[in-house]
């Protein structure tokens, strides 16, 4: 990959991690990663997947492991720098004995490059970092430079599903997509952003947020060919 080097921000590890949890992290962690150079073969990863859907930030692994629960076609690309998180999810898939996930254990700026063209059909980002301080607006993901590499590898049609607890990282995110012409707003009603989706899992965060009295939204884009 070309380019100035990608300076991550935010935290790898937190508490110490569990014997079980080290275990997993030394043990299957190996099995389910995906390289962490060249061009990635997605036919290779998932010899039987139908399609391939991608969650980027997946915290300590609910929805990711939920949404591969209820579709074993599917191979799933969970991608998360917080070595915790990473535990969680594969203390997850090795309780539920999934085999349609792979983990991408580093920034998820570092793998889009190289996803193949059109290659995926559906993108989780659920309450990413809203970055709250001006200053540190570049550092959300939501970005021209993120988006364009997202509108790259999805396929025509792709949901591109984005929530999140934050008035700012919300109204930050409608001002990048709405002013893009390879992604459409999906909603048509108010409630369309307000009501979480029929498949959805509340995580963690969005619990807490909403005992913190602050409602999630729940934002769909579908990738346009223009």
């Amino acid at each position: 990959m070309t380019g100035a080097p990608i300076r991550f921000y935010g935290r790898r590890k937190g508490h110490a991690l569990s014997a079980a949890q080290r275990r997993l992290v030394d043990e299957l962690l190996p099995e389910l990663a995906v390289a962490d150079d060249g061009e990635i073969d997605l036919g290779a990863l998932f010899p039987s997947a139908q399609t391939i859907w991608l969650e980027i930030g997946f915290g300590k692994g609910e929805h990711l492991a939920w949404q591969a629960a209820r579709h074993p076609e599917i191979g799933f690309i969970g991608c998360e720098p917080y070595i915790n998180g990473v535990a969680g999810l594969l203390a997850a898939i090795a309780r539920n004995g999934l085999k349609n996930t792979r983990i991408f254990a580093e920034d998820a700026r570092l793998l889009l490059p190289r996803l193949a063209p059109a290659s995926i059909s559906c993108v989780f980002l659920l309450h990413p970092d809203p970055w709250h301080k001006w200053r540190h607006a570049k550092r959300r993901f939501v970005s021209p430079e993120n988006l364009d590499q997202l509108a790259r590898i999805m396929t025509p049609g792709a949901e591109l599903r984005i929530s999140t607890d934050d008035a700012t990282y919300c109204r930050w995110t409608l001002l990048q997509m709405l002013a893009r012409k390879d992604f459409a707003w999906a909603a048509e009603r108010a409630d369309d952003w307000r009501h979480p989706p029929e498949d959805w899992l509340e995580t963690r965060y969005a619990a807490k947020a909403q005992r913190e009295g602050r409602s999630p939204v729940y934002l769909s884009f579908e990738r346009v060919v223009l």
